[in-house]
């Protein structure tokens, strides 16, 4: 962290496994394909952090688990990026369960280190618009105590940024439900927290929003997003079997 580095930005991520990636695309990906789609992905949303960084003090980390797999991400990471255990081992409030311990050991940890914010960012949306990364940043960077929400389509979030490391926003929450985000920010209204909310994006977490990350990148004409995603699915012949089967 520098002088200048207010915000902490980290990707709560596994290493790229086959067998233990992104194993709802599969049948439709192989295993050794959906794990070098999730290093695919884990490359362009450390870069799009990077680039977020250019416009709002920012650095950037995986917050990973299981420990001792930190070698795994040699390689897949945009120059800078940091590392930081969440593997939800710490003690914690018994109504924090399940990933909820995780994302508060992750922002417990950045806020340890001395940054005024954390926030905690999914790993599935590679085309993520910078400009919500800089915002939620800015927003974070404003006097005053509150979160900041990102969304998900699917009744989830995709980020979730703090100030400080309230137990209460993991407490009791349906994790991996379509209650997640309507539960969060109940949560915020039970402490009085002020909660901002930055537009919904989609997870790539089924062979559905993979369809869809596939047709987004398709219609990229100027081929600026999501740079590592688009070069391995190519690679793979599956952008091509995408236009096939839109014409078909």
């Amino acid at each position: 962290m520098t002088a200048l580095s207010l915000c902490a930005i980290a990707v709560m991520a596994k290493a790229p496994q086959p067998g233990r990636s992104k194993t709802r695309l599969t049948p439709r990906l192989s295993p050794a394909q959906a794990a070098g789609l999730s290093a695919a992905f884990l490359r362009d949303i450390t870069e799009n952090i990077a680039a977020a960084a250019r416009a709002e003090r920012i650095d950037g980390f995986i917050a990973y688990a299981p420990a001792g797999t930190e070698a795994l991400f040699d390689g897949h990471l945009a120059l800078g990026t940091g590392l930081i255990l969440a593997d939800g081992t710490p003690p914690m409030p018994d109504d924090v369960t399940g990933f909820g311990r995780c994302l508060l050991q992750a922002i417990d940890t950045l806020l340890a280190q001395g940054y005024n914010a954390a926030v905690v960012l999914n790993s599935d949306s590679p085309t993520l618009p910078t400009d919500y990364l800089i915002r939620t940043a800015a927003l974070l960077a404003a006097p005053g105590d509150r979160a900041v929400l990102g969304p998900a389509e699917d009744g989830g979030y995709y980020l979730l940024g703090l100030k400080q490391a309230h137990a209460h926003m993991f407490a009791d929450i349906a994790w991996s439900s379509e209650h997640v985000a309507a539960q969060t920010r109940a949560r915020a209204a039970e402490i009085g927290l002020e909660l901002v909310e930055v537009p919904p994006w989609y997870d790539v977490d089924d062979e559905a929003a993979l369809d869809r990350l596939v047709a987004e990148l398709i219609r990229d004409d100027e081929q600026s997003l999501a740079l590592a995603t688009a070069r391995f699915l190519a690679a793979e012949g599956l952008l091509t079997a995408a236009v096939l089967r839109r014409r078909a």
